[in-house]
């Protein structure tokens, strides 16, 4: 574990499933922090790691004796490694249940990084038995309580939010590097779909330029080389990776002549930076699709509370033939909430436009505006929210 804690907002969603489900699943990204947090929060259990060849060896060679070694529970690690425990497991946690009904509960505490075989072997085998958190790295206010500061937007969103760049003493530009080498290498070379690394980088390299942009697969995959079928193969390896996610648009017939196709966004900006060569935050500052990294983050905090919270709220954009747009429309089921994005740090009166539009058309006339400067404050009927508080804005 790392010798630095930052408390994670998850903590009391894990807590929760581990009430109400035998096994809870713990999925993200590479080094977001899913390890640490189990560790964290089930340390009276014992910590296995199946990456570890003896330990997988024993696995896979006898599942049964694995299993009955930590039948009173433990943390399974890189559980896909060994896809042949999960219908193991659904066979132990059945038995725990018919012997002492309730009292199985939060039992089994598995992660895992690689989202295809990781969901395929809960969904063939624990449907019904797991409650899953998808845990992302840091959001603001995960820092902000740690002591860290967050004043400088240009800066956080530089540096990034994976785990390490903030509890270690290591160049953000450095450990993206060694990131983005070992995703290629441990993850994207098994899988069949890629059989060309170099092109694979580069197709990463355009997606990274296309942030918070409308997608075009066929414009993508011309630039990068390859065909749409296989440019559609890669972006999916990207979200099952859980790098990149798609925002769709918003149909509920406010105004027909709708954009149809999804706005692509990174879960983080730091590797954004680091793919499109930013290697400092005044480069940020000047660099033309700033605005778009910025988009990105703001988007991407409110799925870290998403997610953080096991909410049930879906998040869209919304644009018109015409132009017209807003950045987020949020719902759940008390109904609709929009949000536009703007990163200028002063507010200007044509940055409510499209939430005009949309309260026009939708009759939701309040809204929000996230925007790049530091201050909180209603105007009109919208309430203007800074970089720093977007996580909980909606």
């Amino acid at each position: 574990m790392d010798d630095v804690y930052i408390t994670r907002k998850a903590e009391g969603t894990v807590k929760k499933l581990a009430r109400g489900f035998p096994v809870v699943a713990i999925t993200g990204p590479r080094q977001s922090g899913k390890t640490t947090l189990a560790r964290r929060v089930f340390g009276d259990r014992p910590y296995v790691s199946l990456e570890n060849p003896d330990v997988r060896e024993f696995a896979v060679r006898d599942p049964r004796g694995f299993l009955h070694r930590y039948k009173d529970g433990a943390v399974f690690d890189e559980v896909q490694r060994v896809p042949e425990l999960f219908s193991w497991l659904q066979g132990t946690v059945d038995e725990m249940s018919f012997a002492a009904p309730g009292g199985e509960m939060g039992r089994f505490i598995l992660t895992g990084s690689r989202q295809f075989e990781f969901m395929e072997g809960i969904s063939q085998s624990l449907a019904g038995r797991v409650g899953e958190l998808r845990l992302l790295p840091f959001c603001v206010p995960e820092l902000r309580d740690s002591g860290r500061k967050v004043d400088d937007a240009d800066r956080v969103l530089h540096q990034g939010f994976y785990p390490t760049v903030h509890v270690r003493d290591v160049e953000p530009e450095q450990w993206y590097n060694a990131y983005i080498v070992t995703y290629l290498e441990r993850d994207v070379r098994s899988m069949t779909a890629v059989q060309n690394l170099s092109a694979f980088q580069t197709f990463l390299r355009l997606a990274a330029g296309r942030c918070g942009q409308i997608l075009n697969l066929s414009s993508l995959g011309a630039e990068a080389g390859v065909s749409h079928n296989t440019a559609k193969a890669w972006l999916s390896i990207l979200e099952a990776s859980m790098l990149v996610f798609l925002l769709r648009p918003f149909h509920k017939n406010y105004n027909k002549r709708l954009v149809k196709s999804p706005k692509l966004y990174f879960y983080d900006t730091g590797l954004v930076c680091r793919l499109l060569g930013i290697a400092t935050p005044d480069q940020l500052t000047f660099h033309p699709l700033r605005g778009a990294i910025f988009e990105s983050f703001a988007v991407a905090e409110i799925m870290k509370k998403n997610h953080n919270t096991a909410r049930l709220a879906q998040c869209f954009f919304w644009r018109d033939s015409a132009g017209h747009e807003v950045d987020i429309i949020l719902e759940d089921g008390a109904g609709l909430v929009s949000a536009e994005i703007k990163s200028g740090r002063t507010v200007a009166s044509d940055f409510f436009d499209g939430l005009r539009r949309w309260g026009n058309l939708s009759g939701v006339k309040k809204g929000v505006l996230i925007y790049g400067g530091d201050e909180s404050y209603d105007r009109e009927e919208f309430h203007v929210v800074p970089w720093n508080e977007v996580y909980d804005a909606l």
